[in-house]
Order: structure tokens, then C-alpha cells, then sequence
């Protein structure tokens, strides 16, 4: 038995490649499927089952698309309704793969469809179990995507306690724990760095499994300070559960080479959005007019997400050279399919043909640092409201970046103003939002909170987020 987690960073994801003597499950996979298809192939094995542990609101599946190329089956728990062919299982059924074999386990809560998978040894002993979003390292789902508005977010928290009493924390503590997420995902509030452990460590150290909490104690602290889901959520859904175009035809259609004059025109014809996805430092030298900066050195993909939302938007790509499909890839995890083309030779291709070019003001934190001193300034941290709480400025505001459009009424567009982030990349991306905008008497303060901690800029007294209020 091989069992193989392909985590990706920039989604906090984990897919999973399970094989026994020649066959293969895939839990959870990419939309990108051919490094799927390969790693069996490689393997002299044939990939037997697709499980999903239920329709993803962060991500789109390569569910489909794996399932037209291998014809292998997709299977989802019970109340699952795609509109596709898939195996709908009842709770307990199982599925043999080679010698191990792979069971159901129905553990509604994050959504009602959510299932976690057990896998079973050669010698039967349970082995792992594949939770999805249903339980996280040091965490479990967030209960508030219900799809129905007549089931709420306290109903699906109740079910998630019931869930994790009856099917998951009754399991050995020798049995592996591998998530459907991990740090950084918007999927749950506070999880661990790490993407693997056993089940006992989790009942010794996460707060949901504690065995003398009661229900309604358990949904008070998971239902307590979750932030707003992102807005692209529910249409990733959707695709997930409807399907979507295959991965092959959006590729081609993205990474149309298109010389400036081309891509000009079509930027003005269909109002397509232009996103810059180079380092900021190259950002902030060079850009064109009311581009966006969503750099791919950065947790591209989510913040795509959460500051485009829609995903039919039409977009045209300023990369660095040879980037231009990984980009492509990267948005169509998160549902954007409608990337029309890529400006041929980049951004130096547009400043040769003598097109019109914008920058950003940056200064040091030293720099800012002798401003301070001496004037008052209008200072906007763009990180998260739990990271402001912390340590912020003194006398600064903060106007969290994935709500920036809801703060454009306190900042000023006729005197100058400074953004900065925790390192230099959510400032860019904010100062380019703002410039879109028509605020253009903005100043980034380079390298972030980090900068200006080793500057010696005063700050609040620290407060340490564990202590915060959840």
C-alpha cells in the first residue's frame, strides 16, 4: 500500500494518491489532472475511484476532467447531488481497492455531504482516515457555507459535534490523520502549519475533540469570529457540483500570445480586468494603467478569489516570461476559466511599443520612519483585523486588504497617504486596487511590518493573537 499527499501551498490543499497492488484512488485531486494520470502510469497501476470528500468551496476539483480521461468513477458520500454521473455511497459502504479497502464514513457538519474516508490495511486494521473539511490539525470546517437557507450555521455546527463523537474521535489514536486543508486556508480558522498527524495527538490538542465539551459549547467556539467566506465560494461550488470546462481548452484559450496593440484593444473592448502577476518590486517600477497586482509569489490563487470574485470576469495576463500557463492553472483552480490571452513579451514589450505606464510611490521604513517623526501622517495597515489587533502603528487604521472597496470613504484622495502590509506584498496589491480607483497619492512603505519593526517605529504594545478573542 502506497498512500502519497500532494499538498499545495499556494491553496493550502491537500490531494491524495492511494494505491494498492495496481490500483489507484484519488481523493480530492487538482484541476490540473495529468500529474495524476502520469504518477500512475509511472507506476504500472490504474486509477480505480475518484473520491471527494464534498463539493469545494476554495477550489475546483479536477474531478471531472480526471474522471473523462481515466473512466474511472467519481464517488461522494451520502445527500451528495452533482448533476453529472457519480456514485452517490451510503454511510459504511466500502470499496475495495487491491488489498486495502476504503470506507464511508458520512460526517455531515461543514457541509451536508461531507464525508470522511477510512482506510483499511491489508489486515483490515483502520489505517488513516482522509477528512476533508471536516477535520482539520488543530481545527475543523467552518459550518456556515450551507448551500439551503433553511438549514443555519448553529444547525450545521450541531451536526459537525455529532459527526466527530460517532465516527471519527471513537477511532484509534493510532490512526493518521490527513486533512482536506492546512494553514492558510479560508476553509477554517485556526490551523496547524503541519498537514499530517494521528488522531490521539488531535484529541489531546485540538479544541473541538475535547471530550467533556458539550454541543452547545462546541458550536458557540467554532461559529465564534469566523470572518465573512469570500464571495467566489459559492460559484466554485457550483462548478463542482455542475462541472466545468476541461482544464486542456482553458489552457489553450489563456495563453494566447497577444502583441500590445492586440492586447490594448481587447483590455478596452470587453473590459476585460488586467492582472500583473510578476513580483511586486517589478510591479511598483512599471505596470499599465489600472492594472492589478496579485503577485504568484504570494498566496495568489485565494486572494485571486477574494478581490476579483467574479469568475466569469474576462482577464488578460502581464507575466514573466514562461509563466504564462502556470498562471492559467492557478487561476482555473479557483474557477477562473475566462483568462483570454497574455501580453507577448511582457511588460518591457509594452513600454518598447510606447505605451502608457504607471508606478507606485515606494519609500523605505527608515525613510518613513523620519516622516513620522516629523509630521502626522495618514497611515492604512492593509493586514487582517486579528494581525492590526495585535501590534499596528500607533495612530494608524486599518483597512484589511480583502475588504479595501469597503474602506475607499476614509481614505483621502487629495493628500497623501501610506499602505503597508506585514512584508511588502498585500500593499502592493491594495495600492494597485487604489490606483484603479483614482487614488494615486498613495506612498508604499517597502517590506512591511517586518521593515518597520527593524526600523524602530513605535508600535501598540504587543498582544499575542492565541489570547484574542477567536
Amino acid at each position: 500500500m502506497k498512500v502519497d499527499q500532494i499538498y499545495t501551498g499556494c491553496l493550502a490543499q491537500g490531494a491524495y494518491y492511494i494505491e494498492s497492488k495496481g490500483e489507484v484512488a484519488i481523493i480530492d485531486p487538482l484541476r490540473e489532472v495529468e500529474p495524476y494520470v502520469k504518477k500512475a502510469e509511472k507506476e504500472g497501476a490504474k486509477i480505480k475511484y475518484i473520491f471527494e470528500t464534498h463539493f469545494h468551496a476554495d477550489f475546483v476539483s479536477g474531478h471531472v476532467t480526471l474522471s473523462q480521461k481515466t473512466g474511472a468513477p467519481i464517488v461522494y458520500g451520502p445527500t451528495a447531488n452533482p448533476t453529472f454521473d457519480a456514485i452517490i455511497a451510503t454511510d459504511g459502504q466500502e470499496f475495495k481497492l487491491g488489498d486495502v479497502v476504503i470506507k464511508i464514513l458520512h460526517t455531515p457538519g461543514h457541509t451536508m455531504e461531507s464525508t470522511t474516508f477510512l482506510l483499511k490495511d491489508e489486515t483490515g486494521k483502520d489505517y488513516a482516515i482522509f477528512s476533508g473539511d471536516t477535520l482539520f490539525l488543530g481545527d475543523v470546517g467552518r459550518p456556515d457555507l450551507a448551500q439551503k437557507s433553511d438549514i443555519t450555521q448553529d444547525d450545521l455546527a450541531g451536526f459537525l459535534y455529532d459527526s466527530l463523537r460517532t465516527k471519527i474521535m471513537p477511532l484509534a489514536n493510532d490512526v493518521i490523520v490527513y486533512p482536506g486543508h492546512g494553514a492558510g486556508s479560508a476553509c477554517g480558522k485556526n490551523m496547524m502549519k503541519e498537514t499530517v498527524d494521528t488522531l490521539g495527538n488531535q484529541k489531546h490538542m485540538n479544541y473541538a475533540l475535547r471530550e467533556d465539551m458539550t454541543k452547545s459549547e462546541f458550536i458557540k467556539e467554532v461559529t465564534d469570529g469566523l470572518a465573512p467566506p469570500p464571495q467566489y465560494f459559492p460559484l466554485n461550488v457550483k462548478m463542482n457540483k455542475e462541472g466545468y470546462d476541461n482544464i486542456d481548452m482553458v489552457i489553450e484559450k489563456g495563453t494566447k500570445a497577444l502583441n500590445p496593440d492586440a492586447f490594448e484593444t481587447i483590455a478596452n473592448t470587453v473590459e476585460a480586468l488586467v492582472l500583473d502577476v510578476r513580483h511586486q518590486d517589478d510591479f511598483i517600477k512599471g505596470h499599465i494603467p489600472r492594472s492589478i497586482f496579485i503577485g504568484l509569489q504570494g498566496g495568489f490563487a485565494p486572494w485571486v478569489g477574494a478581490l476579483i470574485k467574479d469568475v466569469k470576469q474576462p482577464i488578460l495576463l502581464v507575466t514573466d516570461p514562461g509563466m504564462e500557463e502556470e498562471t492559467v492553472i492557478r487561476l482555473s483552480r479557483v474557477g477562473f476559466d475566462n483568462t483570454l490571452g497574455y501580453l507577448e513579451g511582457g511588460f518591457e514589450a509594452w513600454k518598447t511599443a510606447g505605451k502608457e505606464y504607471d508606478t507606485i510611490s515606494s519609500i523605505t521604513a527608515e525613510t518613513f520612519k523620519t516622516r513620522l517623526e516629523s509630521e502626522t501622517l495618514n497611515v492604512f495597515d492593509v493586514r487582517k483585523d486579528s494581525e492590526y489587533t495585535a501590534e499596528h502603528i500607533e495612530n494608524a487604521k486599518n483597512a484589511s486588504l480583502e475588504f479595501i472597496n469597503d474602506y475607499l470613504s476614509e481614505i483621502p484622495k487629495d493628500t497623501p497617504f501610506y499602505v503597508h502590509c506585514a512584508g511588502g506584498y498585500r500593499s502592493v496589491i491594495a495600492a494597485s486596487i487604489l490606483k484603479s480607483r483614482g487614488y494615486h497619492n498613495l506612498i508604499d512603505v517597502a517590506g512591511g511590518m517586518k521593515a518597520i519593526r527593524e526600523a524602530g517605529i513605535p508600535l501598540t504594545d504587543f498582544v499575542c493573537p492565541s489570547t484574542l478573542k477567536k
